[in-house]
């Protein structure tokens, strides 16, 4: 049945696509649930719980956190035993680049299902291409390690300390969902063809490489060096906003009030003692950007997004800019895999019409 609405809604907002059991976004409210929690209480726990909860929903069958970690160590061990294959399309490309071309050659792996494959691998693969941009060789993964850990120890070549690895694992818990945003809509689309799970993890993360869904976190850290001092916020933010550019790491899509993922990545900032962060200065940039931004569009509030505070957390962490892109995907593959799932299980065929506006014969 084809419903007409009078006027084409521009990018689909808000027609639902699915129907999920796994996230839901309030942009009113400023509200994301994840599997049944909010995403402030799921900051407590960890990577593999929230991956567990999500792969549960999706299925409807039960897998506890233990049971994800050592699925997720062994898919590490195999990928890392897979990495001259994974990476020999990768040659010359970014890191950016070079991971979706990796991420395309994973196949499925005896004795291991699909999604542990696909989410195990990521960090390896990201991790390889660090190194090999920095003229060494890959770190081998440690599958007793939970998956945070073991992803820090792959991208810097080194010992991470526990506050780093709560730090990373509140990110990876923060960002592993987001209701239905693009990447994951590209995600179910190829899922609602019957495609295989590693085609739909693919095309969620072309969707990803995008400057208007991922790609925003480096221009963060851009936009904070080029304001440098506290002296200069006030004057580089009012020129910035009289020649009509875009500030980043502020506005969103969906969100109409502050993006809860912001506060959860804040916190895990402020709890990362001896980073190297400055969050002083950050949060006063954030304070003056909040109160100019209301001052010049008074009707829509563009506040601060998880991207500002990503940037500043990631950059904490010693994660390379570049490698950024990808280690949003270490996250978001939990909710990729899940929805893909849901979508087989559950889901038809996505075809979507379209509004004919061109001449006619």
């Amino acid at each position: 049945m084809t419903i007409h609405l009078g006027k084409t809604p521009v990018g689909l907002d808000g027609i639902a696509a699915a129907e999920t059991v796994l996230s839901h976004v309030d942009g009113q409210q400023g509200e994301l649930i994840i599997a049944g929690s909010r995403v402030a209480d799921l900051a407590a726990t960890s990577f593999e719980g929230v991956t567990a909860r999500l792969w549960s929903a999706a299925t409807k069958h039960t897998v506890s956190e233990a049971d994800v970690r050592a699925r997720l160590g062994l898919a590490r061990q195999r990928a890392f035993a897979r990495l001259p294959e994974l990476l020999a399309a990768t040659a010359g490309l970014s890191i950016i680049d070079g991971f979706r071309a990796a991420v395309a050659a994973l196949r499925p792996e005896a004795g291991l299902d699909d999604e542990a494959t696909i989410v195990g691998a990521c960090p390896v693969i990201a991790g390889a291409l660090v190194q090999r941009a920095r003229g060494a060789q890959p770190v081998a993964p440690h599958p007793d390690l939970g998956h945070a850990a073991d992803t820090l120890r792959m991208v810097r070549g080194d010992t991470p300390g526990s506050g780093e690895v709560a730090a990373l694992d509140t990110y990876l818990v923060t960002v592993s969902d987001h209701g239905m945003n693009a990447s994951t809509f590209a995600a179910r689309v190829v899922a609602s063809t019957q495609a295989d799970l590693f085609a739909s993890i693919t095309a969620g993360y072309c969707a990803l490489t995008g400057p208007l869904h991922g790609g925003a976190p480096e221009p963060v850290l851009e936009m904070l060096n080029a304001i440098g001092t506290r002296d200069n916020i006030r004057p580089w933010v009012d020129a910035a906003l009289s020649r009509g550019e875009r500030l980043m790491g502020f506005g969103h899509r969906i969100y109409r009030v502050r993006d809860p993922r912001a506060d959860v990545l804040k916190g895990a900032i402020e709890r990362l003692a001896g980073s190297g962060a400055d969050l002083p200065f950050a949060s006063e940039v954030e304070a003056y950007i909040r109160a100019a931004l209301r001052q010049k569009n008074p009707e829509r509030v563009l506040d601060t997004n998880v991207e500002f505070f990503t940037a500043i957390l990631l950059d904490a962490l010693k994660i390379p800019r570049q490698a950024f892109t990808p280690i949003f995907a270490v996250a978001r593959a939990a909710g990729w895999t899940a929805h893909a799932r849901e979508q087989q299980r559950t889901g038809r065929l996505i075809r979507p019409s379209s509004a004919y506006i061109g001449p006619k014969p």
